[in-house]
C-alpha cells in the first residue's frame, strides 16, 4: 500500500474542530460545542466548494449543500438554546 499518491488535504482540519466541538458539548457547555460543531461542517462545505476534490463520492454539489444546510442549523440551533425569548417563540409556533 502506497502513500505516494495520496492526500488527505484539509481533513484532518475538519476532523480537529469536530473534535473539539464533540469536547465542547460534553465539558463546557452544549451550546459552544454545537456552535463549534456547525462551525467546523461549514468550514468543511467551504473547503470542498473551493475545489478540494480528494476521497470525493458524492458530487461537489450535493456535499456543498448538504454539509452547508447542516452546519447552518447546528449553529442556528446553538443560537437558539442560548436566548430564552427566542426559544419561547418558536416553541409558541410548533406548539400549534
Amino acid at each position: 500500500m502506497s502513500r505516494s499518491g495520496e492526500s488527505w488535504g484539509p481533513y484532518p482540519l475538519v476532523l480537529a474542530g469536530a473534535v473539539v466541538g464533540v469536547a465542547l458539548v460534553f465539558l463546557v457547555d452544549p451550546r459552544w460545542g454545537g456552535f463549534a460543531l456547525g462551525a467546523a461542517v461549514m468550514v468543511a462545505a467551504a473547503l470542498r466548494f473551493a475545489g478540494y476534490d480528494g476521497l470525493a463520492v458524492r458530487s461537489k454539489r450535493t456535499d456543498v449543500i448538504t454539509l452547508g444546510v447542516f452546519g447552518f442549523v447546528l449553529v442556528l440551533t446553538s443560537l437558539i438554546l442560548a436566548n430564552d425569548e427566542l426559544k419561547g417563540m418558536i416553541m409558541s409556533l410548533l406548539a400549534r
